[in-house]
């Protein structure tokens, strides 16, 4: 049986989390860590706690799974590194350093961590077919939907999916004219990797109603190709969180994307 901690347990997630992990067969839910209600029951004898290191001293975590905010998440990895505990992480917002630095720690502390930008099968499959379509097309563009209670923008899943395409094309803006934006923002933020490669602009919408969704839209002389991927619900990035902390339990090494384990 494997120990699970859930960070963030009273958020969206976290309450899916508990509820994937009460109903799977080989995973325990032994805390559920909180900033609100503490002491509230969430299943069984397991209440909401306030402080990660007392409440894992005592309970004794295989892995924590955390959905919490961006500018909690890193302090909060590097906790579960000094305590040992392997972890799953669905937060976005994370710099290129701080993962860097996380990378590190993981390996200094011989100490497994999952960071993936989405959980979904689906997501991830669209992200590779990204990346596939990538090499024959001139001109790309990723708009990304998401519900008005996210806080970071462009979403992980917008970045990891051009980070993929620029590995197949180092420029989707061939044959452009020189642009010139009359509002501030019209087309975009435009990305570009660590060399200057990309030229991808990334649109956000913020908006109620939407849970999670994201189109990647291709172009060339005389055609478009749109790739698109919508969560319906939060359920559907249960099987992709329970397979990472499965793998994350068996294994020491630090991981950057449901992909590598599919």
């Amino acid at each position: 049986m494997i120990n699970v901690a859930v960070v963030g347990a009273l958020g969206k997630m976290g309450k899916e989390v508990i509820k994937a992990v009460v109903n799977s067969s080989d995973f325990e839910l032994v805390c559920a860590i909180d900033k609100f209600e503490l002491g509230v029951n969430v299943h069984s004898n397991v209440v909401i706690e306030g402080d990660i290191k007392k409440s894992f001293e005592l309970n004794k975590p295989d892995v924590a799974i955390d959905f919490t905010q961006p500018d909690t998440i890193f302090d909060n990895i590097k906790t579960y590194m000094e305590l040992n505990v392997k972890s799953v992480i669905g937060t976005t917002g994370l710099s290129t350093s701080q993962l860097d630095t996380i990378k590190q720690l993981s390996k200094e502390k011989n100490t497994g961590c999952f960071i993936a930008p989405n959980f979904s099968t689906g997501a991830v499959l669209m992200m590779k077919f990204a990346k596939m379509a990538a090499q024959y097309f001139s001109n790309a563009e990723i708009i990304e939907f998401h519900h008005n209670q996210k806080k970071d923008a462009p979403s992980g899943t917008a970045i990891k999916t051009a980070e993929l395409m620029v590995e197949a094309n180092g420029n989707f803006k061939a044959g452009n004219c020189a642009e010139a934006e009359l509002v501030t923002g019209a087309r975009g933020a435009n990305f570009t990797n660590s060399s200057g490669d990309g030229n991808i602009c990334i649109h956000s919408v913020r908006m109620p109603g939407f849970v999670a969704s994201q189109e990647v839209i291709f172009g060339s002389l005389g055609q478009t190709l749109k790739i698109r991927h919508d969560s319906i619900n939060r359920e559907c990035y249960m099987d992709g969180v329970l397979m990472a902390a499965r793998h994350v339990v068996s294994n020491n090494n630090f991981v950057y994307g449901l992909e590598n384990i599919l």
